[in-house]
């Protein structure tokens, strides 16, 4: 049974043989792109799980396809993962921003990129029974057994990790939670320092519940600790 087909999107040959080599002998089905256009093409046409996606490619970069597939037109819900030789924090952010659920410097070890994906693949753990199935804040309604979210009568599309952040948070509202717990419940027991991941994710999410994303009423900062979801009063 495999365990999960993955897109390579990266212009060098041999680096497209090598990641084929070893995603196939991890269980991955596998299928490659040389440019954002012709992934984009794919995505069209096939199903994928994850996207392992070069930022610099010529022509329609890493950025730019990332934020194409993210607007809804193809797969909104496929995980991605960028891969990029640059480690400032700014890069990481604009790869995050762009839709990226991780972020890869190459280069990279063997075990790093396979724990990536397995993390970006994750689905954080369904809650217990005792969990509400749908959810409303005001203007919000979220229902957990279909993933669908409508804000102000129209629906909205979630990433899978905004998804997973949301309803922990939801799971958890009125509570202050830590940026290390929120980053291992929802990307995995690896994860616990990456500030900026949640920041970004955050930032996306109250850009897509929130009526004023600047003056948030739900999706609410602790100063030095992490964050809360405000119930309505």
């Amino acid at each position: 049974m495999s365990a999960g087909r993955i897109l390579v999107v990266d212009d060098e040959p041999q680096i497209r043989r090598v990641m084929r080599t070893t995603l196939t002998a991890n269980g991955y089905e596998v299928s490659d792109a040389r440019t954002g256009e012709e992934a984009v093409e794919k995505l069209g046409k096939e199903r994928f799980d994850l996207i392992l996606l070069d930022v610099n490619l010529p022509g329609m970069n890493g950025l730019e396809a990332s934020r194409m597939i993210r607007s809804g037109t193809l797969v909104p819900d496929v995980a991605i993962i960028m891969l990029t030789i640059r480690d400032a924090e700014k890069d990481k952010v604009e790869a995050l921003d762009a839709g990226a659920d991780d972020y890869v410097v190459k280069p990279f070890s063997t075990p790093e990129l396979l724990a990536r994906i397995r993390a970006a693949l994750r689905r954080a753990p369904v809650p217990s029974d005792s969990a509400p199935q749908q959810f409303s804040l005001e203007d919000v309604e979220i229902d957990f057994v279909s993933r669908q979210v409508t804000v102000r009568g129209r629906s909205t599309r979630l990433t899978p990790k905004e998804f997973d952040l949301l309803r922990y948070l939801v799971n958890h509202a009125n509570k202050a939670i830590p940026h290390r717990e929120l980053l291992q419940a929802v990307w995995g027991p690896d994860y616990g320092d990456e500030v900026e991941y949640l920041r970004v994710f955050v930032n996306q999410l109250r850009k897509k519940i929130e009526s004023q994303p600047a003056q948030p009423r739900y999706l609410v900062t602790e100063p030095w600790v992490g964050y809360r979801l405000n119930l309505p009063q």
